[in-house]
């Protein structure tokens, strides 16, 4: 039996000020408020999730490579993201098919919470970082291929709705229990809809990599905000998104439908320099990460406790911020049963940060990591 107590508890949708928390094994067996006088001036928030993460640490995800994966995973436990996916990049078939088998036993172990692709399936005119000569339109045979080496590992697919085959995929990937995302889009507000009705339930990181808005022109980022059965992702690292634009896009959205995600490539927490982003040079100055072939933001060097604090910063509560880092994101893979707040029941992940709200120690399944 494990009780973290004398601490300010970021439950749900309240604050317990003096409050603890008790693990039994690794499950959370009870949250409240504490007799305790004094305080640590700590903060327990649940485990965060990040569904978009590229690599971390000097490792990546995008090469298919189970070592690097593991590298990546345990730089961003130690930033307090105690959920995953392996996010790849838009690569060749067998690219893809290789990643899927090697990460499939680390999804089994619980390392990984699944797979992410992030293309091929996406616009040529907003590809963004993702590498142009291996953008394809979708094809239900590959989808299918890949869902079954996953064996369970694939979770998450990001397709562009415009493309011809779009929604077609993106019903089978629903039918096999697969979220799908939409995003790196050139769609019209009326085709973005389509694919939402087809069953997309995940915006990509929602105004990049997509046909700005517009009041005459709204595209997808409108229709993505006001979809009441999307949650969003947002980049919250003052580059992707501007603090005002996130705060107005989380008010629209509710923090029920918002979700931080990092989109972080192996440049995380290394130094500035050259890296390698699915076989692009990416060069990264003052932690900012962009393609030296044209400027393009190539993900970031985010990590999610530093996501969470932006938020904060940005005039989101305590409450909402938690929400949007953990209980939302969960919920959009569909773990929001098991992970991603602090109740009875619930997976013992959780994180304590100090007054400032910099990571002080985490747990993951009830272990201290």
């Amino acid at each position: 039996m494990t009780v973290v107590s004398g601490v300010r508890v970021v439950a749900g949708d309240r604050v317990i000020d003096n409050g603890f928390v008790r693990i039994a094994g690794d499950r959370i067996a009870e949250v409240g408020a504490s007799d305790a006088s004094e305080r640590e001036g700590h903060t327990v928030v649940p485990g965060f999730v990040d569904i978009h993460v590229h690599g971390g640490g000097g490792a990546t995800f995008t090469t298919g490579d189970p070592v690097d994966a593991r590298k990546a995973a345990r730089y961003h436990l130690g930033h307090g993201t105690t959920t995953m996916l392996a996010s790849l990049v838009t690569s060749p078939p067998e690219l893809m098919m290789s990643a899927t088998k090697a990460f499939a036993p680390l999804v089994a172990d619980g390392l990984l919470a699944g797979v992410h692709f992030e293309g091929p399936y996406l616009s040529q005119a907003r590809c963004g970082a993702q590498n142009p000569a291996h953008l394809r339109h979708p094809s239900l045979d590959e989808l299918n291929a890949l869902i079954e080496a996953g064996e369970g590992a694939v979770r998450l697919v990001t397709i562009a709705p415009e493309l011809p085959g779009a929604l077609e995929a993106i019903r089978l990937l629903v039918e096999r229990g697969v979220v799908v995302a939409l995003g790196h889009t050139d769609a019209t507000w009326e085709e973005t809809l389509a694919g939402v009705d087809a069953g997309a339930t995940v915006g990509t990181h929602v105004f990049n990599g997509m046909r700005p808005p517009h009041h005459r022109q709204p595209g997808p980022v409108f229709a993505l905000l006001g979809a009441a059965t999307v949650t969003c992702e947002f980049v919250a690292d003052g580059v992707h998104l501007h603090d005002g634009t996130l705060a107005f896009a989380a008010q629209v959205t509710g923090p029920r439908r918002a979700a931080l995600i990092t989109d972080a490539m192996a440049a995380a927490g290394m130094p500035d320099g050259e890296y390698d982003l699915g076989g692009q040079t990416v060069a990264v100055a003052d932690g900012v990460a962009r393609l030296t072939r044209d400027g393009s933001i190539a993900g970031s060097t985010l990590t999610m406790d530093k996501a969470f604090r932006r938020a904060v910063g940005a005039g989101l509560s305590l409450v909402d911020a938690s929400r949007m880092a953990s209980g939302t994101p969960a919920a959009a893979i569909g773990l929001g049963d098991e992970l991603g707040t602090l109740r009875e029941g619930q997976r013992a992940d959780l994180v304590v940060l100090d007054a400032d709200l910099n990571v002080q120690r985490v747990m993951r399944s009830g272990a201290w990591t």
